[in-house]
């Protein structure tokens, strides 16, 4: 397969690999489907966008997820599944499929849902519970993902709006957010010297002012080219430093990308508009948290000392 199918594809062949009545690991179960349906290494290895679990794992186990709460299947103990003589009717029936609108059949599985969307409606989707093929899991993270591309784009808006000095401060405190700088005072230092040799500010790398760091720092609306870089380059090795960082609320060309990759006896960081957006993102420069969700999981190791 060249994608990975969504949950509700998993929950016929889970059931079908768990018809000899054996009990069968979750990690058994995994490698059956990756095998029959011929998902590559590299599939079975990707990761939800947000990088806390891979995509194959994460279906397989809401598969497992809803075909327990169907009374389809059930977990007698620990890392253990075994089909229930429900599940063993159904298959039967000789199903094509199993997804969620045939799940619907038992009342388990719809006092499930019902609950579930009772607890948290923006997880559940109020519609049909066919109109979705992606985990909870998918859709929590495809929301949260969507909710921060649209805060970068607002951050954006305002930095190009912002005025030059307001910029230069914000460089300031994101840099020292981000670790850089002795002190308050010294990274105050750093941004608001322009017209040195096209260097806007120095600041040191770390607390104990072991290394330096050079910076440019361009309030733009459009791209950067190559020609600004190299102006900058050529600024750094009249000073005799080995980093820099050019920083601009607008875009870099290919070439001025391709150029700063290149360089061998200097590191050339380039930050962008939406990777600056991002950095105050993440650390919680101009933002505030609204809301925030915890995720919990059963802990395996605290029921073992039962």
């Amino acid at each position: 397969m060249t994608e990975i199918p969504d949950y509700q594809f998993f929950m016929l062949p889970i059931l079908e690999y768990l018809s000899d009545g054996h009990d069968h690991g979750m990690k058994d179960i995994r490698d059956h489907l990756a095998a029959r349906y011929a998902i590559s290494t590299e599939l079975r290895e990707a990761f939800l966008p947000s990088g806390t679990q891979r995509i194959f794992d994460s279906r397989v186990a809401w598969a497992k997820t809803y075909i327990t709460q169907a009374g389809l299947v059930e977990s007698p103990k620990r890392g253990v599944v075994h089909i229930t003589a429900r599940g063993k009717e159904l298959l039967l029936q000789h199903p094509q499929h199993i997804d969620l609108t045939v799940l619907e059949q038992f009342p388990e599985f719809i006092a499930f849902r019902n609950k579930a969307r009772k607890n948290d409606e923006t997880i559940v989707p109020a519609e049909s519970s066919s109109v979705s093929t992606a985990t909870p899991e998918e859709q929590l993270d495809t929301a949260f993902q969507t909710i921060r591309i649209d805060l970068v784009s607002e951050l954006m808006d305002r930095l190009k709006a912002c005025d030059p000095t307001f910029f230069e401060r914000l460089v300031v405190e994101l840099l020292l957010k981000m670790g850089y700088g002795k002190n308050l005072a010294e990274a105050g230092k750093a941004i608001g010297r322009s017209g040195d040799e096209g260097i806007d500010g120095v600041i040191s790398e770390d607390k104990l002012g072991l290394d330096s760091v050079y910076l440019q720092a361009k309030r733009w609306a459009g791209s950067v080219g190559r020609p600004e870089i190299h102006k900058f380059v050529g600024a750094l090795h009249g000073k005799g430093a080995r980093k820099g960082v050019f920083l601009t609320t607008g875009t870099f060309t290919a070439e001025a990308k391709e150029y700063a990759a290149r360089l061998l006896d200097l590191r050339v960081v380039l930050i962008d508009g939406p990777a600056l957006a991002d950095y105050m993102i993440d650390y919680g420069l101009g933002v505030t948290t609204r809301t925030v969700y915890e995720i919990k999981r059963i802990d395996s190791d605290w029921f073992d000392g039962e």
